[in-house]
């Protein structure tokens, strides 16, 4: 018997029309804005309406640190929710959308797998409700605004050697990464060297995933920083009044989605920048939305807890005002194999001795999250090749560290083979021991916020950069930027800046190669290592394997 497809399973998955969904957290049906009959957008007025109602637990979904043996962490924060329904806790779950580079690169979609996914898989994979389209087309009006200022009378005396706002596309295209735009003569603008960054990495999919309001939405973009004058003064969308035609272009889209698992559970997907490259986390008014709805919510951050976790802590929750109840850190015994030197074709055969070399990477992890002062649990994403002996060392480990570590087959069961962790999650989340707190203070100066994250979360022993680089960390110090938090560009790979350094490592140190200025979204970027803002599709891209079949249904999404 064949093993059916992530896309099989969900094209047979029995959707209810999506009123009954809303309707299960309260939500009229009026208050939706249907994309059809089973995904739909809650409206501001509702969001609006309902801003002083009750306040849910939080539960937060990272995992250990990725391999190509996969983790599993979006498919863990469905079967989890579903699982919480199950045992009768009225739960939702908040999910970033996918952007199509991953969909047609190598990392495939994000609506999780198996008998754990939310749907429709193919609508969500593939411009679900134009969210993306939306702030790529208002990331790149001010690109041209800013092009057309210098060609004209460039009342602001903008420098093009100093623009700093690159254009994007939601796509891998490493052809675009470097460009030089204005070639052709003078009726063609200004020449001067740009560049293209991926959707996902844009400053504004980080504004619209902080922004708690359409008022905080367009104040904040009109305090981006889009270059710098002659005279090397910052110049902002305000002074070229472009805010008001971005936050036109985000209306629609800064309402948040509504689509649900293959259980018929409410889950909101909204927003969706990167972990390694952005903050990694779904939208603040998507969260802050279904904490009012629902007695438990529960989200997920991308990549590893170093990376993920650590910025959903120290950015998310700190700019939101969120307090997370509890962490789900989810593991595979494959992956924990892989870091302790397995190769991936011999992944399927016990090994209980690498196991146990490749435990020093989720305990780095388990620490690592109890610096932020919530309750950890440890799911056991099992595979049928994970042996029981194999199970045992993980949780023999775990228990070192005083956290329960659970088997869990969401994958394959759905809702069911994650009841036993969802009693765990609900009794953390009901105990209140959760004494939440960020890593660092906003009176570090950026430079020891940065060494701070190097430290404790990478096991580093400092950071190094050029002058260059340095002088830019005091520059904008000085210019008031200090108080904002890190966002830490980084292979996702591992703790260190070297992506085939796996385990635990020590004693390295983090190169920084660039540090951008995020002032709408209100962080500063640190770029470390050899990190890319605009991936490349790899040797054989997913989209090879994409079409539409004679029925015209999509086939090879995974």
């Amino acid at each position: 018997m064949s093993v059916k497809s992530d896309i099989e399973i969900a094209r047979a998955a029995n959707l209810l029309p999506i009123q009954e969904i809303g309707a299960r957290l309260g939500i009229p049906a009026d208050a939706l804005i249907p994309y059809g009959r089973d995904k739909a957008k809650i409206s501001a007025d509702f969001i609006s309406q309902n801003g002083d109602s009750r306040d849910g637990k939080l539960i937060l979904v990272t995992a250990v640190s990725p391999t190509p043996a996969g983790e599993g962490k979006t498919t863990t924060t469905v079967g989890l929710g579903d699982a919480m329904n199950l045992i009768g806790r009225n739960t939702t779950i908040c999910l970033r959308e996918p952007s199509l580079g991953p969909c047609f690169g190598m990392k495939g979609g994000a609506a999780g797998g198996g008998y754990a996914q939310v749907v429709p898989m193919t609508d969500i994979n593939l411009h679900f409700t134009g969210d993306f389209h939306a702030i790529g087309a208002a990331h790149n009006l001010l690109a041209a605004l800013i092009d057309n200022h210098m060609h004209w009378d460039n009342e602001l005396d903008i420098d093009p050697r100093r623009v700093t706002w690159r254009r994007v596309v939601d796509m891998n295209d490493r052809a675009l990464r470097e460009i030089t735009s204005g070639l052709g003569g003078y009726t063609n603008g200004v020449v001067r060297e740009a560049g293209f960054d991926i959707t996902v990495a844009s400053e504004i999919m980080a504004i619209f995933c902080l922004a708690t309001s359409l008022s905080d939405l367009e104040n904040r973009l009109g305090n981006i920083v889009l270059g710098y004058t002659r005279n090397n003064t910052p110049v902002t969308v305000r002074e070229l009044s472009a805010h008001g035609a971005m936050t036109a272009l985000l209306k629609d889209a800064f309402q948040p989605n509504l689509v649900q698992t293959m259980e018929n559970n409410p889950a909101l997907m909204h927003g969706g920048p990167f972990a390694n490259i952005a903050h990694g986390c779904n939208s603040v008014i998507a969260t802050q939305t279904a904490l009012k709805l629902s007695d438990y919510v529960v989200t997920e951050a991308g990549f590893g807890a170093d990376l993920g976790a650590e910025k959903f802590f120290n950015i998310k929750c700190r700019k939101a005002g969120l307090r997370p109840d509890a962490v789900v850190l989810v593991a595979t015994i494959k992956a924990l194999k892989m870091q302790g030197g397995v190769p991936k074709d011999e992944l399927m055969t016990e090994n209980v001795e690498a196991l146990t070399r490749g435990c020093r990477n989720l305990g780095r992890h388990i620490r690592n999250l109890g610096k932020f002062g919530v309750p950890t649990v440890v799911a056991i994403n099992r595979y049928t090749a994970d042996t029981d002996a194999e199970a045992a060392v993980v949780k023999d480990f775990c228990r070192e560290f005083g956290v329960d570590a659970i088997d869990c087959t969401h994958w394959a069961d759905g809702g069911k083979g994650t009841t036993e962790l969802a009693e765990n999650v609900a009794r953390l989340c009901d105990s209140g021991t959760a004494q939440f707190r960020t890593l660092y203070s906003d009176d570090l100066s950026l430079w020891e916020k940065t060494r701070r994250v190097a430290r404790e979360m990478y096991g580093a022993d400092d950071i190094i950069a050029d002058k260059k680089v340095r002088d830019e960390f005091a520059k904008f110090d000085a210019a008031g930027y200090g108080g904002y938090p890190v966002c830490m560009a980084k292979t996702q790979y591992s703790f260190s800046t070297d992506p085939n350094l796996l385990g635990a490592p020590t004693g390295h140190v983090v190169p920084v190669r660039e540090i951008r200025l995020a002032a709408g979204a209100e962080f500063v970027v640190v770029i470390c290592g050899a990190i890319m803002t605009m991936p490349g599709l790899p040797r054989k891209p997913a989209a090879n394997s994409i079409r539409v079949n004679a029925e015209g249904e999509i086939e090879g999404l995974f």
